[in-house]
């Protein structure tokens, strides 16, 4: 199969590309090496073709582990980053809603009926907890969060 790219629908295909293989790098999951292989593979086939067709100048090369990777000042400012930025970020606030509201949950139904729910379940009986962690943390962030230590832990 042969594709033909515009110098932008090349530049795009370099970061989509490596988006994906650095989303996908923190798959630490028993069996994700092969997944993670292909992802890293494919990288490395675009960038190095990208790089021999006039972006050599965002690419660059890690001697250490012989791959090709985005530059850190090309990643500065562009779309690439600013996407994965924005995808840590919602996903740290939406995991720390849900797991606060299912941490409560739990403590109000017991562990055993918790872990008997269906995530379906879950999210119908957390909603109104889900809305007040969303809001407190829209208007606070992780301010007013704190860790109460148990005694014993000093």
């Amino acid at each position: 199969m042969h594709l033909r790219f515009t110098e932008e629908e090349l530049g795009t295909l370099v970061e989509m590309v490596s988006l994906a293989a650095e989303v996908a790098s923190w798959n630490e999951r028993p069996g994700s090496e092969e997944g993670l292989g292909a992802y890293e593979a494919l990288e490395e086939k675009v960038l190095e073709k990208a790089k021999h067709a006039g972006h050599g100048e965002h690419i660059g090369f890690d001697e250490e582990r012989q791959r090709h990777h985005l530059t850190p000042e090309y990643q500065d400012g562009s779309f690439y980053q600013q996407c994965y930025d924005e995808f840590r970020n919602e996903v740290f606030w939406e995991e720390l809603v849900i797991r606060l509201a299912d941490r409560d949950l739990a403590k109000v139904v017991g562990m055993q009926a918790w872990q008997k729910m269906s995530e379906e379940q879950r999210r119908s009986q957390t909603q109104d907890l889900e809305k007040r962690y969303w809001e407190e943390f829209s208007k606070n962030g992780i301010e007013r969060v704190a860790v109460i230590f148990p005694h014993s832990e000093g």
